[in-house]
């Protein structure tokens, strides 16, 4: 494991935001959902596409708070731009969990 420095960790932001939207990505080469998630005032909505279909459905999503690195540059997912990463954790059949407040936070809060 490559150590970091505290400034490393510093000059990743990560964000919390809120779903707003989720809908299937059936067009990705593996199975994915599109999200748009709201940060708050300063970011504002920003959209991301997530391989979290073996755990959750679009349904699951809408309302969900979730944790995004908010400073990577965008990424062409297929025919969708990607302007967040979603972060997560995978479980022991390797679906992906999704990270997140067990309380509810302002949107666009930094994870410090």
């Amino acid at each position: 494991m490559a150590e970091i420095s505290f400034d490393d960790f510093l000059a990743v932001d990560i964000r919390v935001g809120r779903v707003v939207r989720a809908e299937p990505y059936p067009e990705a080469r593996k199975p994915a959902i599109k999200l748009w998630i709201d940060f708050g005032p300063e970011i504002g909505e920003k959209k991301s596409s997530a391989q979290i279909t073996a755990r959750y459905t679009p349904g699951d999503l809408v309302g969900r708070q979730v944790l995004a690195v908010v400073n990577f540059p965008p990424r062409q997912i297929g025919r969708f731009m990607s302007e967040v990463l979603v972060l997560g954790v995978p479980d022991a059949d390797d679906g992906i969990v999704l990270i997140g407040p067990d309380q509810a936070v302002p949107e666009g809060g930094r994870l410090c």
